[in-house]
């Protein structure tokens, strides 16, 4: 089959047309791959700013897929069943964590495109316990990037609350996934863009924000809370002095570049800065029953499966609106 590798960290992907398919063990399937997102966190594993990969890897995580096979004990799959992959690919089930439903957080945690082979060829495996199913009425293209942008700013709105003025700084594929669903809940949306994006402020204000600017510049209201996507520790001060008494800032990356000093007092009168790490399946689900009801629509940029370095190089100078998606 052919699938795109990793060999080593800072160099591109390389297509191998001879790779063997595995067969599925105990639990697992073997999936068919129809489409796979191309996340800022595979990014982060091409460049080397995440460490811990297995090498050479697969990468993609946002994986849609047809179950082709199932190995021995699979209880809830069956071959025809269209499902979806995440990042979290594989918990322990026995550690504090998992025992306490914080399964994101297990020590032991195998994770899909980093230590588990993931969706970048036409074939791989993934245990069932960790697929779910897809809704029929997202198609595989649209349903990709719900597997980790998706999951991913749920949970960052979650951990904001209840909160009205909600900020979103850097409105890419997880920001205008979480902007529809707050949008349906009824909260306000303030987007933050690079200094300048006017294209990306327009798309901002087509998903409903009522307010778009630039990163540099303080939105007209207090914000209640503030979700950062992109990668860029500078955002956390701006986004604490951008929200009001109480406020709440959540990183909702998994790298960031260092967050440097601040003055105590953009902290001080209660506000919080927390940090979102992996999902739960509990958020999955959760998630992909919401994403029917907000009637969420992703926007998506295809692209063939041989040209993964192409999705990568666009994703990383911010030149894709919404979602890039592989199609193998």
């Amino acid at each position: 089959m052919r699938a795109m590798i990793l060999d080593a960290a800072r160099t591109t992907l390389r297509l191998d047309t001879t790779k063997h398919v595995r067969e599925p063990g105990p639990r697992e399937v073997l999936l068919r791959v129809h489409a796979c997102g191309v996340c800022r966190t595979d990014l982060h594993i091409v460049d080397g700013e995440l460490t811990d990969p297995r090498l050479p890897l697969v990468p993609g995580h946002e994986i849609v897929a047809t179950v082709e096979v199932c190995g021995a004990d699979v209880e809830k799959l069956q071959p025809g069943m269209r499902v979806g992959v995440p990042w979290l690919g594989w918990t322990c089930g026995v550690c504090d964590y998992c025992r306490s439903g914080r399964e994101n957080l297990c020590d032991r945690a195998k994770f899909t495109g980093y230590q588990i082979d993931g969706g970048y060829p036409e074939y791989t495996t993934a245990d069932e316990r960790f697929c779910f199913p897809i809704p029929e009425h997202f198609s595989n293209q649209d349903a990709a990037p719900l597997m980790c942008a998706g999951l991913i700013g749920y949970r960052a709105l979650r951990f904001a609350g209840d909160a009205k003025r909600l900020g979103l700084y850097g409105f890419g594929a997880a920001a205008h996934i979480a902007a529809q669903v707050a949008r349906h809940r009824g909260q306000e949306i303030f987007a933050f863009t690079k200094p300048g994006d006017a294209a990306g402020q327009a798309f901002a204000r087509s998903l409903g924000a009522v307010w778009a600017g630039g990163s540099d510049v303080a939105p007209p209201e207090k914000l209640d809370a503030a979700l950062i996507f992109a990668p860029v520790g500078a955002l956390v001060p701006a986004a604490l002095a951008a929200t009001g008494k109480g406020g709440i800032v959540v990183c909702a990356g998994i790298h960031m570049s260092d967050i440097p000093a601040f003055p105590y007092a953009i902290l001080w009168e209660e506000r919080i800065i927390r940090s979102v790490a992996n999902l739960t399946r509990a958020d999955g689900e959760e998630f992909l029953a919401v994403a029917g009801k907000a009637n969420v629509r992703t926007t998506t940029v295809p692209f063939a499966l041989a040209d993964a370095n192409i999705a990568l190089d666009k994703l990383r100078s911010g030149d894709i609106e919404g979602a890039a998606v592989l199609l193998p």
